[in-house]
């Protein structure tokens, strides 16, 4: 499967995610939703909240758009913008896979959708 089938199907395709990508831990892209731009600057310093979320605290940059930080594991980071919308990002071994949700949408169908391409894409080796 292709990175991008991974954004078309297996997150924006469930209806928990509103947009999405991949990037790789170096922060350059592997795939996107349309209109879902996220620098390799914003997704470096996603990569650098696994190790320490002291750099996320002021607040979550991803395609411009600012989400309040709620959160941080070893294995994801979340944050939340106004009303219903959000942030959930999951680390894999060469990647992190980044998924907002918006009106309609729960902070948790998009965490476990995002959370569960992230288990299988470790499992295989990404």
């Amino acid at each position: 499967m292709s990175w991008q089938a991974y954004i078309d199907q297996s997150l924006l395709g469930t209806g928990a995610v509103k947009a999405a990508a991949i990037h790789g831990l170096d922060g350059n892209p592997w795939a996107t939703s349309p209109g879902f731009a996220v620098t390799p600057a914003e997704a470096a310093k996603l990569v650098a909240g696994f190790t320490t979320a002291d750099g996320l605290y002021s607040g979550i940059h991803i395609s411009g758009v600012k989400f309040m930080f709620l959160r941080a594991d070893p294995e994801s980071i979340h944050g939340k913008q106004g009303g219903s919308a959000g942030v959930t990002i999951v680390k894999t071994d060469k990647a992190i896979i980044i998924g907002t949700y918006g009106e309609g949408q729960t902070a948790g169908q998009c965490s476990a959708v995002v959370g569960k391409l992230g288990d299988y894409l470790k499992g295989v080796g990404y």
